[in-house]
């Protein structure tokens, strides 16, 4: 895996690649539940068109946030996204977000990848603070946030609009001097 330019115990997080963008936009986007559940913005029908894609590759980066194809070690094959997003290098606080697609979940690579995210925030990018927005639900992001060093911070009532109803949005951070290096 020579394209990956952060490695974890099982995952890599590379940029991400014409060939990932259908993919990801088939497995992430066109399942409005995962979308929903995922995303604060609404579900919006995306023709499967590169340039119409929210996973599309951007001509010039943005100063606030860094996607990254989520990819199995041992494969290669492509497992999902990541992001940090929100980066605001005056405070040095960022977002953590990351999705994976349906037949890769329940193999343990969510905390692997919060863990690399947090390599890149904490070390490679110097971010002071780390933050994850979850729905409250959402027992998967919890336990691999958890697992990676988070703290549970608090709770956003009826913050997310979801399928027709508002959920609870719980906040959990980690500060750079927090962060065990693995």
């Amino acid at each position: 895996m020579g394209a990956a330019v952060l490695r974890g115990a099982k995952v890599g997080l590379r940029a991400r690649q014409e060939s990932d963008v259908l993919i990801l936009q088939s497995g992430l986007h066109d399942d409005v539940e995962t979308w929903a559940r995922s995303d604060g913005r609404p579900w919006r029908p995306i023709p499967p068109v590169l340039s119409a894609s929210p996973y599309r590759i951007r001509d010039e980066p943005l100063d606030s946030a860094e996607p990254f194809s989520v990819v199995v070690l041992e494969d290669d094959q492509l497992a999902g996204e990541a992001v940090l997003w929100g980066i605001d290098l005056h405070n040095r606080i960022a977002h953590i977000g990351l999705s994976l697609l349906p037949e890769l979940r329940g193999r343990g690579l969510g905390v692997d990848v919060v863990r690399v995210l947090c390599h890149y925030g904490f070390a490679v990018r110097g971010m002071h603070r780390l933050q994850i927005e979850t729905l409250a639900d959402n027992e998967a992001m919890l336990r691999a946030a958890t697992r990676a060093g988070f703290i549970r911070e608090g709770v956003l009532r009826r913050a997310a609009w979801v399928d027709g109803e508002f959920l609870d949005e719980v906040i959990l951070g980690q500060l750079a001097d927090e962060w065990i290096r693995d």
